[in-house]
């Protein structure tokens, strides 16, 4: 009998992304804030946006949340967010 021992090991690789292009200048820039309703993340994300406008000259056009963290943004969500905001902060972790 021949016991044969797989590695699990192999070649690992990232998945090649492009980021979204970032603004040169913050100045005169609409700030959105996507809410993902994990604790606390609506007050980090206002506080963040708040000092951000304050330093760079931009403005927070819009606050708004999802359903709950667990499932994705609703489509119409996301479309007023396109439609109101150049930069939409969102994203806090447990």
């Amino acid at each position: 009998m021949t016991i044969r021992i797989y590695s699990p090991t192999g070649p690992a690789g990232a998945v090649p992304r492009r980021l979204a292009a970032a603004p040169n200048l913050l100045a005169g820039v609409r700030l959105g804030v996507l809410d993902n309703r994990k604790p606390n993340a609506r007050l980090l994300l206002e506080r963040l946006a708040q000092n951000l406008a304050q330093r760079t000259g931009a403005r927070v056009s819009l606050v708004t949340a999802k359903a709950n963290a667990a499932v994705a943004c609703e489509p119409q969500v996301l479309g007023q967010l396109r439609q109101e905001s150049d930069v939409i902060l969102t994203g806090s972790a447990d």
